[in-house]
């Protein structure tokens, strides 16, 4: 068994990534039939020495790192050096992680589960909580033109939404690059393959940002905050419980990331607005007005019927 101390340290995997995409037929506006491709979707159980924790629907693309990461981010496992192996089989629909030792206190970790707003429904277990509140993340500045790079950069991956549509997709960056690039048919497992992969080769996350595509909810500060990386990026927008917790543990959370807009909930007083637009977009006060308008319609509408 290797120590915590041993950085190089790696369990034993198997390699059983899935075709992130399967071609099938559709009929188009036209009534013609075309070939297209859609996303694929397949439950993997997790067991730990046997003991079956969760099942996960997933791309499947990344097996291996996917529950390395759940166990991460849900703090059953503190160190990665405590996992022998890795077993994906598909005709199973299993991925088995064996420890060296074995694990203590599983009931009183799986007693209390918490299904979460995350697509395919992500789970937050009660031992994920526990000291979530003793995390520090360091302070960093960002600039600006960092987050415009970075924005631009993403652009050249979401292969498989492009191809086929219904995944999210999740990136470990560093100032504009891109370093790991995940999707999967839920930003919570997107998120925990990238954490499962710095687990694996025992990457800090302290000068890293993390980017989604998905809303930044509470579970995805969680991890992201697991994962010791300081700031939060998203072309979506956020939950007010995601954002409670991120000034709770000192994320810096940039939504509503496009282009040239976008919009510091939590953490401005480190950003550098080094490369302001020529244009203004839309504030997201006047979309906000702009939502209230419709709502407005909507009552108008149901009480014209009434």
């Amino acid at each position: 068994m290797a120590t915590a101390r041993d950085r190089s340290y790696r369990p034993q995997l198997t390699r059983a990534g899935l075709a992130p995409t399967h071609a099938v037929t559709a009929t188009d506006e036209f009534g013609e039939i075309r070939q297209v491709h859609v996303a694929g979707e397949s439950p993997l159980t997790l067991y730990v020495d046997g003991r079956e924790i969760v099942t996960l629907m997933t791309l499947g693309t990344h097996p291996e790192a996917l529950a390395l990461g759940y166990l991460r981010t849900q703090r059953f496992l503190p160190d990665i050096a405590e996992i022998r192996s890795v077993e994906v089989k598909w005709e199973e629909e299993s991925v088995r992680v064996t420890t060296w030792n074995g694990v203590d206190g599983w009931d009183e970790k799986l007693k209390k589960r918490t299904v979460t707003t995350g697509c395919g429904q992500g789970t937050v277990f009660s031992c994920t909580l526990d000291n979530l509140y003793s995390l520090r993340l360091p302070e960093v500045t960002v600039r600006q033109s960092v987050v415009y790079g970075l924005l631009n950069s993403i652009r050249q991956h979401n292969e498989i939404y492009k191809r086929a549509g219904a995944v999210h997709g999740c990136a470990l960056c560093q100032d504009t690059r891109a370093l790991l690039f995940v999707e999967d048919v839920g930003r919570h497992n997107a998120a925990d393959a990238i954490a499962g992969y710095m687990w694996l080769d025992h990457v800090a996350g302290g000068d890293k940002y993390f980017y989604t595509t998905g809303r930044l909810t509470s579970e995805i500060v969680m991890k992201v905050a697991q994962m010791g990386i300081p700031v939060l990026l998203s072309r979506s927008g956020v939950t007010h419980m995601g954002l409670d917790l991120a000034q709770e543990l000192g994320v810096t959370m940039i939504a509503r990331a496009k282009g040239k807009h976008f919009m510091v909930y939590n953490g401005a007083e480190h950003m550098v607005f080094d490369d302001p637009p020529r244009v203004r977009a839309m504030s997201e006060s006047r979309k906000g007005a702009s939502d209230s308008a419709g709502m407005n319609t909507v009552r108008t509408f149901r009480s014209s019927e009434e």
